[in-house]
């Protein structure tokens, strides 16, 4: 062959494989099909397939498949299957329409308009009203990988001015997303700062503020994946994915509030933990040997300070062994859990995912025997180094795999008595390498893949099995998990903090940002460790932070020990008082905190909402990041510099008390908090029933007879819930829980308070102190039910101020409060 001819071939060969690098689009639509009532399958001229579902008249999935792309099974592990799981999937669409046009093809919900265009297969969602919400900028396109034979899917939208974004997890950044970009790829980030990316969760979860209309996009691809929020070009937001399928779900508001109630619905909230799980809860790393664990618990008890967990790390272990007890340190386990039980205090253990390769090792033997870790592209076993030296790693894409995890806790949880286990280094986190080499193979329950794949839904598998194994060994009791990494949908498993950060008033700020934005991104069980894990604070740092996390989910206390010592009382005094003052408070807070809990078990309601979530319609809010509300009623706004006395923040709409004073302040603009060290600027919105209780040293340690009611008084009408089950064991289910919701009316002349109950549950307490907050005038005469009622007084204590009071029992329907009229005005002198 001649030489040119050869050239020649060479070009039209690198040519083609230039080619095969390129971006490709869709290309045109030539055939729709529907499949059923709401799935309509779009096919191009190249043979790149849309998959549009209505699954109801606010959520759209949309499924983009590549030409040739194999027909893969439509599995999800963030999306539980009804058949596998409890779910709360979204019903069907109310309304249904399809048309074809003469550009572009309709569908329409009850709620929503989806054009998809002929030309392209882009697309564009709008509400019923023919506002655009979503617009396609390219749309789906995609560019072949060679080196891993994998599609990278993209999808690219135009950016409207003024939008905002919100949400993705535990990103250290700004609450407003625009102009920044991320990565998700679970990673062990020990110390990160403002801007490290990526951490150590994986939620492709965002919201879309635009026009004071909001929508939320749920990516759910668990390869590597990027979010660009207009930052490479400001009139574009893209998210992509180095594998996988092209599938998210555009999720309708229109309020921010309610995109992260049908996305948690979608994914599935938890189930209720049990009460103690709310409290304080104490850790470090580590207490060891049992003789300092009982120091730290007999010095919570003697301190009168309130704590229900004490958490052991992984020195309990003998060599690092999962599942094993030191015989050094904790000679007789069962007998030390048992004491601390009686004293009130749960015990929490850590468990890792490295498993010590050690041929005398039970649980090693089990795992090798069962072929249950994951293996390389060639067959070898996964080797890596963590805390135990050479250690297999249990592949849990594999269902026998985590029924084998779940049953290795028997030993814990029911023989030892363990009441709560807590994931850590399952990114998965591997010394000096970081995590797996991308050749691991999964299962993937029962779709072979490398790590490539699974690699973000690690942490959350493993969360997973065991959850599954806790709840087994608990019962009746309910269970109790925690985990450092997860993906979408991992809130149905555990509760989480948000790493190993540092003893600073950066990250004091930051453990405010990521809290909220996790819990807006579906993951509501969450917390910092309080005081940071690196380095040591201060005792005003430490006070300021624990002021904070007296108002997040999961509250504890949590240190590196070759930092120094981080007990409540390791900074002395004032310190130790400060202390106890707000972990008292979160525990007379505990009646709220659960029912907010509630809402989010059966709402998918979001316990931290962010100052947006509270006002979109007031632009104030939208840039603003400090403030946030914990359940319906509560808004905080934490002080994170040092020597400050009070701080500026902003209240939304409505009228909010300040709880420490009762002062009353109108919303929609910016006040001054006076917030020393007693105080963390906290305000309560106005005819809001709180309902609080006695403080306890535990949960549990005595019975409560009445609980506090305070209701701030509103010139209008407000709503309130009180939600209990008693806080343990399962009967909630079989109806033994009781809903009671509270109106408030007030207007010059009185205040009407009334309630409505539902539920057999019997209420350890039967009576109410209703604490009346604000009134505009004395009180000439109450009465519950038409009989009248004796007037007392609420003393004033740390937290408020005195107020009238009256005691009622738990089954009033009404009570109303009669004031005294202002006095006529004397008339003027002719």
């Amino acid at each position: 062959m001649p030489t040119n001819s050869v050239q020649e071939n060479n070009y039209m060969l690198n040519d083609l494989a230039l080619q095969s690098r390129q971006e490709q689009v869709p290309g045109a639509v030539h055939r729709v099909e529907q499949n059923d009532d709401h799935l309509f399958t779009f096919t191009t001229e190249n043979g790149t397939r849309l998959l549009l579902h209505a699954l109801s008249d606010k959520i759209l999935r949309f499924r983009y498949l590549t030409p040739g792309a194999p027909s893969e099974p439509d599995f999800s592990y963030a999306v539980p299957d009804p058949a596998a799981e409890r779910t709360m999937r979204p019903g069907v669409p109310s309304f249904l329409e399809f048309k074809e046009k003469g550009d572009h093809y309709r569908l329409t919900t009850g709620r929503l308009i989806c054009i998809v265009w002929k030309d392209s297969l882009r697309t564009r969602v709008l509400d019923r009203s023919g506002n655009i919400l979503s617009a396609d900028e390219k749309g789906f396109h995609w560019q072949h990988d060679d080196d891993s034979g994998n599609d990278i899917v993209k999808m690219s939208h135009a950016v409207p001015s003024g939008v905002c974004y919100y949400g993705l997890g535990d990103k250290p950044a700004n609450m407003n997303l625009r102009g920044q970009r991320f990565l998700n790829w679970g990673s062990d980030t020990y110390g990160y700062v403002k801007g490290s990316d990526p951490l150590y969760k994986n939620i492709p979860f965002f919201h879309v503020l635009h026009q004071r209309i909001a929508h939320g996009i749920f990516f759910d691809n668990t390869f590597k994946a990027f979010f660009d929020f207009a930052a490479e070009r400001a009139d574009v937001t893209s998210f992509w994915a180095e594998g996988g399928e092209m599938n998210y779900y555009f999720i309708y508001g229109p309020t921010l509030l309610e995109t992260t109630e049908e996305y948690t619905r979608l994914t599935c909230p938890p189930e209720l933990p049990p009460l103690w799980t709310l409290g304080y809860h104490q850790c470090k790393w580590s207490y060891f040997p049992e003789s300092n664990v009982k120091e730290i618990t007999k010095g919570l008890r003697e301190r009168r300070i309130p704590c229900d967990a004490i958490y052991l790390d992984i020195d309990y272990m003998d060599g690092y062994r999962c599942f094993t007890w030191s015989p050094q340190h904790f000679p007789e386990p069962k007998r030390m859990v048992d004491e601390l039980a009686a004293d009130g205090f749960k015990t929490v253990v850590i468990i890792d995912p490295g498993i010590k390769i050690d041929p005398s090792y039970p649980v090693y033997q089990e795992g090798l025997k069962n072929d249950f870790f994951c293996r390389r592209a060639d067959g070898p076993l996964m080797r890596g180094s963590v805390w135990p030296g050479l250690c297999n790693f249990p592949d849990y894409t594999k269902p026998p795999v985590r029924e084998w995890w779940a049953s290795l806790f028997e030993g814990l949880i029911k023989d030892t008595g363990v009441r709560g286990v807590w994931n850590d280094m399952n990114e998965p986190a591997v010394f000096e390498k970081g995590t797996f080499p991308d050749d691991v193979r999964f299962d993937f329950d029962g779709q072979p893949c490398s790590h490539k794949k699974a690699h973000n839904i690690y942490g959350m598998q493993m969360a997973r099995a065991t959850a599954a194994g806790v709840k087994q060994f608990s019962y009746p009791n309910r269970p109790f998990t925690i985990t450092r990494s997860t993906y979408a949908g991992g809130q149905r498993y555990s509760s989480g903090w948000t790493g190993d950060n540092i003893a600073s008033w950066d990250h004091l700020w930051l453990a405010n940002i990521q809290c909220q934005r996790l819990s807006i991104s579906g993951f509501s069980f969450i917390g910092s460790d309080i005081g940071g894990f690196i380095d040591t604070p201060d005792g005003e740092l430490y006070a300021r932070w624990i002021a904070l996390g007296a108002f997040h989910p999961f509250f504890r206390t949590h240190s590196s020990g070759d930092h120094g010592d981080q007990e409540p009382w390791s900074f002395g005094e004032p310190y130790t008082s400060l202390a106890r003052h707000f972990i008292e408070l979160r525990y007379q807070l505990l009646p709220y905190v659960y029912t907010t809990f509630w809402q989010y078990t059966t709402q998918g309601t979001p316990m931290l909402r962010p100052l947006t979530f509270l006002d979109q319609n007031d632009p104030e809010t939208y840039l603003r990041m400090a403030e946030f509300s914990l359940g319906d009623h509560l808004l905080v706004c934490p002080i994170t510099q040092a020597g400050a006395d009070g701080r500026w923040m902003y209240l939304p709409k409505g009228e909010w008390y300040y709880y420490w004073t009762d002062e009353l302040k109108a919303g929609g603009q910016e006040v001054w908090a006076s917030a020393d060290l007693t105080r963390i600027p906290l305000f309560v919105k106005a005819g809001a029933v709180l309902p609080t209780q006695p403080v306890l040293q535990y949960v549990g340690e005595k019975i409560v007879e009445q609980l506090t009611l305070h209701v701030y008084y509103k010139n209008g009408t407000a709503e309130s819930v009180l939600y209990d089950d008693g806080g343990e064991g399962y009967a909630y289910h079989e109806g033994q829980q009781t809903t009671r919701r509270f109106r408030v009316t007030g207007d010059a002349a009185s205040l009407t308070l009334s309630q409505a109950s539902e539920g057999a549950y019997q209420t350890p307490y039967s009576t109410y102190r209703v604490v009346l907050h604000g009134l505009p005038a004395a009180i000439e005469a109450a009465t519950a039910d038409a009989q009248a009622l004796s007037l007392g007084v609420y003393l004033a204590t740390e937290t408020t101020v005195a107020a009238p009071a009256v005691v009622v029992g738990v089954g009033f329907g009404e009570v109303k409060v009669a004031l005294v009229a202002p006095a006529a005005e004397a008339p003027a002198k002719a």
